[in-house]
């Protein structure tokens, strides 16, 4: 009996210890445990993968849709910028009509004004002439009742 000997015993005794532990077993079932919880964990990798899909395809709509409406804001805006603009313009032409009828307006004013002065200027001075000159004329009492009377008239039509 050598050490050969008693070392291939010793490894016998390993061999019915580890049998007798149930040890391959156990370490079946490790093994199988493992691969259990390694396929959850891959299921559960698969699921978050296509839950993380279904997001990005989610979040890339919502941004697809808040484009499209930053596009109809912009849009809107303007045409309500050009409506405004066409509504103010429209409405400064409207003022500077208003206002030229009115310069308008005023100047017709002014001339028939300016008329109408000239005209009484005109016929103070005629009265005033004609007076004088019959005056000249007649020099006499009685007529001047009479003079007075006719320019009288005359500056009744004249006015």
């Amino acid at each position: 009996m050598d050490n050969t000997f008693w070392t291939f015993v010793g490894l016998i005794l390993f061999f019915v210890l580890i049998v007798y532990l149930k040890a391959p077993g156990r370490i079946g079932k490790s093994l199988d445990d493992r691969a259990v919880r390694i396929r959850k964990e891959i299921e559960e990798a698969r699921e978050l993968k296509e839950e993380a899909k279904q997001q990005l395809a989610e979040y890339q709509r919502r941004r697809r849709e808040a484009e499209e409406e930053a596009k109809d804001i912009v849009a809107a805006a303007k045409r309500e910028a050009e409506a405004m603009l066409k509504e103010t313009r429209q409405r400064n032409e409207e003022y500077v009509e208003r206002r030229t009828a009115m310069a308008e307006a005023k100047i017709a004013q002014a001339e028939n004004d300016a008329i109408a002065e000239v005209r009484a200027a005109a016929v103070d001075i005629a009265v005033a002439a004609s007076a004088k000159v019959i005056a000249d004329r007649n020099s006499g009492s009685s007529s001047g009742l009479f003079i007075d009377n006719s320019i009288a008239e005359v500056r009744k039509r004249l006015n």
